[in-house]
């Protein structure tokens, strides 16, 4: 990351994170982020709160890690295997990950598949009832 040390805001670490403030703050509930301790030390009211380039680090890698598809449970122990360098249970993970993104293409795969099927019935005539009408109503 280019930022060294800087410091920024709630605000601004959501922005940088490409999301919502409330985002933000939940995560922190989760625990997934810290909820820093305001400026002037005493975590009482009045004083902003700061956040700098790791919490920016951590909050990519929770967003990306979204994308991949875990779950945020999965993500609070991705980041605890972070700091304990435990490679095997990461690839784990990873791995499972992986075996549910294939079961999901193909299902989404067939589901196209189908889709496609029906569109191509549904061009071959205009009368009749809608073949995809119909293969929706028989459920």
């Amino acid at each position: 990351m280019a930022n060294t040390n800087r410091e920024t805001t709630i605000a601004g670490l959501a922005r940088a994170g490409g999301v919502g403030v409330e985002t933000v703050r939940y995560y922190q509930r989760r625990g997934l982020l810290r909820t820093p301790v305001p400026a002037g030390g005493s975590g009482l009211g009045g004083g902003v709160r700061r956040y700098g380039d790791e919490d920016v680090r951590r909050l990519s890698f929770i967003r990306q890690a979204q994308v991949a598809g875990f779950t945020l449970e999965e993500i609070a122990e991705l980041l605890a295997l972070d700091s304990s360098h435990d490679h095997a249970r990461a690839r784990a993970l990873a791995q499972a990950r992986i075996a549910k993104l294939d079961d999901r293409i193909a299902e989404l795969q067939a589901a196209r598949k189908a889709l496609a099927k029906l569109a191509l019935a549904c061009g071959d005539s205009d009368s009749g009832p809608c073949p995809i009408l119909e293969a929706f109503e028989q459920k």
